[in-house]
């Protein structure tokens, strides 16, 4: 038993060494290696998709946003959705100069669907032709004023879906915010940058994103609808084939949850919606690491992978041993120390592989964050706190039926405020 339990947390802490020591040389990279510069030669022409639900508190703010892009205005129209709104978002976005629909349809509910309902109209009317890109936003971002004619760069060169760089509007709220903004803040930097330096494909993350007309057309609008219809998206165009890039130099800023119930809801629906791309997506993506030797494909592989749910299961056998300990008094204290020892070590070995990654982003990326130094410093202690708390919710999330729920935004900050 003492033997097993041993090996057992030992195989489990090397199957995750092996399957994510791609992310430290990612992260070693990115610090050491500068990304490539890009230039444009034309300024193409996009429209911009904005997904609103009772979003009256935000919505002028990035519309505002948008308007002061460095961009020919000419090139840049505004659509929202007012996706079954019960408040003014509608109102309050034509008034700020955006071309306004809105959608009731409580049976389809969810960003995927009101992205294909706008796409629908579009390429319908006699704008079908006049958008070379979309780029999708949330009501609650921000855009820096270079965001455009930056993501128009990569663009330009080729690159058919691109994805941003993605900083917080409230980076200091507290232990959550902080958090996420975090999470995100290195996601950009030591995953989605190297991976552009290294030539493989990126991921979108939930927001601030363009796409090509061509992929929109090709799909006839969006077409996907699980609960987190940014990673379906990306591993959909992956396993097709399709290379996502990352523009680091273009910066979105979004708001983050603050109260623990939002963020249980939102990270319930992100993890559901996890196990449904894996489930759907796995096989292609297996069939694109084997067939097609594809890196990217084993990369966003591992991303769908429910890690979380493996480090609860090692959890729970653990807790299982932990049981047979007290039920077996001769050998009940070896058993007992033995688990709790290796249980002790696998946890104190993911805080501080939470520890390192959160570190050195915030060395890497501290002029960017817009918060006190005192509150900068404390969020590294809190973040790997806030990356355990994804167990428990990767536990639920297995069992229990998730349905798209939106977060309120309050933070109505303009993008000045924030820098």
């Amino acid at each position: 038993m003492l033997n097993f339990i041993q090996n057992f947390n030992l195989v489990i802490m090397i199957i995750f060494t092996v399957c994510y020591a791609y992310q430290f040389f990612y992260a070693f990279y990115a610090l050491f290696k500068k990304p490539k510069q890009y230039d444009a030669t034309k300024q193409h022409s996009y429209a911009v998709i904005i997904s609103a639900r009772n979003e009256s508190a935000v919505i002028a703010q990035l519309i505002r946003s948008i308007r002061q892009q460095k961009y020919p205005a000419k090139l840049i129209d505004i659509y929202v959705v007012a996706d079954n709104c019960t408040d003014n978002t509608a109102q309050i976005a034509r008034e700020a100069g955006a071309i306004v629909y809105e959608r009731f349809n409580t049976q389809q509910v969810g960003k995927g669907y009101a992205l294909d309902y706008i796409f629908k109209i579009i390429h319908n009317s006699s704008k079908a032709d006049a958008y070379e890109g979309y780029f999708v936003f949330d009501a609650d971002n921000l855009l820096d004023e270079n965001y455009i004619a930056e993501m128009n760069k990569v663009f330009d060169n080729g690159y058919r879906i691109v994805t941003s760089y993605r900083n917080s509007k409230n980076y200091d709220t507290n232990w959550l915010s902080s958090g996420y903004s975090l999470w995100f803040l290195r996601e950009s930097k030591y995953l989605n940058n190297a991976r552009m330096m290294l030539n493989t494909s990126c991921a979108i993350s939930g927001t601030g994103f363009l796409v090509h007309r061509d992929i929109i057309i090709k799909n006839n609008g969006w077409k996907h609808h699980l609960l987190t219809e940014d990673i379906e998206f990306s591993a959909d165009n992956i396993i097709q084939g399709e290379k996502i890039g990352y523009c680091g130099t273009a910066v979105l800023y979004d708001e983050q949850p603050t109260t623990f119930k939002q963020s249980w809801n939102q990270r319930l629906r992100w993890a559901k919606g996890f196990y449904q791309v894996f489930a759907r997506y796995g096989g292609g993506l297996l069939k694109g690491i084997f067939k097609n030797h594809s890196f990217a494909c084993f990369d966003m592989f591992m991303t769908i992978s429910p890690a979380m749910f493996v480090s609860l299961s090692s959890i729970v056998m653990n807790a299982v041993f932990l049981i047979c300990g007290l039920l077996s008094p001769e050998s009940s204290q070896a058993i007992i120390t033995t688990t709790l020892t290796s249980l002790g070590g696998t946890l104190l070995n993911f805080y501080c592989i939470f520890f390192f990654f959160g570190g050195l982003t915030l060395i890497t990326e501290w002029k960017k964050i817009y918060a006190k130094p005192v509150k900068i410093v404390l969020s590294l202690f809190t973040f790997p706190l806030f990356m355990f708390t994804y167990i428990p919710i990767a536990l639920v999330a297995l069992f229990k039926k998730i349905e798209w729920k939106p977060i309120e935004h309050t933070v109505t900050k303009s993008i000045e405020d924030v820098q």
